[in-house]
């Protein structure tokens, strides 16, 4: 079981420094939040199951062995889902996740369906299922990237958390196996009192290993978790301040966020104000451009809020996106106690999942947050450099067919800033037409926060090699 999203932080990680997740996490909104920032679900994990050959300690979905297939969505089911999440967020990020997505004989059909259709398809595993086999055949199904979740580089705290003998040993395995086939990665790592200490050597060795990113969730006390007992706000605060020094530290070569801990943000604009993190809207993004669905169809604004938006056997997805009760607080709402009148509450806001765990209110100050704000409501810190995601692709010059399918394949919430980062650099060198030289040329010239994390111009560069038409 991983986290949510692989993110838009990954995809939308990968956006221009502009890059979540590839995957790891979804663009969040600030407020006020533009239309086109809450019409679409840019961003959908999808539990595909509650089997797991592990039984993490802190899964927010119990995930485990005892769980039976028949409990979900089958095959045909799925296509269906997946033709109504197109019709409301046409190029959508979607993570398939679990449970452990790989126990699903017909993830690959899975995936191939909703990537020949248009959507960017990750795939978050423990990996231990992950031979060489099992990643040819994904990436044959169009999967474009991978989260994996690595909690210590210490097996003996590894494999007790995660509760199987040989877990760790097997993931690394995995990790080596992602590199070789040239298949972007992501690592997972939920922080602990038990391996807090790790933190530094866990980013050095992802970014030896050659991840895209490296997403640090903190406990949402909900599902199995709901007995563990969290970090207090002064400890969270010491790592998020120690966050705040290892993105800028990494820049370039390894993205690093938090996860269900926003207040990463008021750290990186106290700290490193030029930082590509401050390119986004940070605020969390739960019913307002990311939501969840259940291995029986349910749906919820995220995977660790289990508040039930509606269920796919009694409406569409779009009706549900749309008309749902709690999307639509969570869309025109703002959060009371401290969050709403702290002045970071655009950069921030806090934590919407944890303030429903702990207090039952989705709009609930975040109890993990030490920030105590002045009396009053303060004016409100916009992110400097906000990119809108789900804008339109304004054009100016002409693109050739196979650039301009090209872009189409890139995920919706950031198509439109990569259109207006490439017609720049064209334009700034001359280029009458943007083709896919012209993309290959903006990936190799951008700052490596570009290059990297933009993999619509490695796959551009891959499939001008096999001939495509440029």
């Amino acid at each position: 079981m991983t986290g949510a999203p692989l993110a838009a932080e990954a995809v939308a990680n990968r956006s221009p420094d502009v890059p979540g997740s590839l995957w790891d996490g979804a663009p969040a909104a600030a407020s006020p939040r533009a239309e086109a920032d809450v019409a679409i679900p840019h961003v959908v994990a999808w539990n595909l199951t509650r089997r797991c050959n592990l039984a993490c300690s802190h899964c927010y979905i119990s995930a485990g062995s005892w769980h039976a297939a028949a409990e979900e969505l089958d095959t045909a089911a799925c296509f269906r889902v997946i033709d109504q999440i197109l019709e409301t967020s046409p190029s959508p990020l979607l993570i398939l996740s679990g449970g452990e997505p790989l126990v699903r004989s017909d993830l690959e059909e899975i995936a191939a369906y909703a990537s020949e259709r248009g959507a960017t398809v990750t795939v978050g595993t423990n990996g231990t299922g992950l031979t060489d086999a099992r990643i040819t055949s994904l990436q044959a199904a169009g999967v474009q990237g991978v989260a994996l979740s690595i909690d210590s580089l210490d097996p003996r705290y590894h494999d007790r958390f995660r509760h199987g003998e040989g877990a760790l040993e097997d993931t690394l395995a995995a990790v080596d196996r992602l590199a070789e086939h040239r298949l972007d990665f992501l690592i997972q790592f939920t922080v602990t009192r038990g391996n807090r200490d790790e933190l530094d050597a866990v980013a050095a060795w992802a970014d030896a290993k050659g991840a895209v990113c490296l997403n640090v969730y903190f406990l949402v006390e909900t599902g199995r978790g709901e007995g563990m007992r969290g970090l207090a706000p002064a400890e969270n605060d010491e790592i998020v301040v120690r966050l705040a020094e290892l993105q800028r530290d990494y820049r370039g070569r390894l993205m690093i966020r938090s996860k269900c801990q926003p207040q990463l943000m008021r750290h990186v604009y106290e700290r490193d104000p030029d930082s590509p993190l401050l390119n986004y809207r940070t605020r969390c993004p739960c019913g307002v451009q990311y939501c969840r669905i259940t291995p029986e169809g349910k749906v919820t604004p995220c995977p660790y809020m289990p508040e039930v938006a509606g269920d796919l056997s009694d409406a569409s997805f779009g009706e549900i996106w749309r008309e749902a009760t709690v999307f639509r607080l969570l869309r025109d709402g703002e959060p009371g106690g401290k969050c709403g009148r702290c002045e970071y509450r655009a950069l921030c806001g806090g934590c919407r999942a944890r303030a429903y765990a702990v207090d039952g209110d989705l709009l609930g100050p975040d109890p993990s947050c030490a920030y105590e704000p002045a009396p009053g409501i303060a004016a409100a810190i916009e992110p400097p450099r906000p990119v809108t995601y789900g804008a339109a692709a304004e054009r100016r010059l002409s693109w050739s067919a196979a650039a301009d399918a090209r872009l189409k394949a890139i995920p919706s919430f950031v198509r439109g800033v990569v259109a207006e980062r490439v017609e720049k650099f064209a334009r700034e060198r001359g280029h009458a037409e943007v083709t896919l030289d012209v993309m290959s040329e903006v990936r190799r010239a951008m700052p490596v926060d570009f290059s990297k994390r933009m993999p619509f111009f490695a796959r551009s560069r891959r499939s001008a090699g096999r001939g495509e038409k440029r």
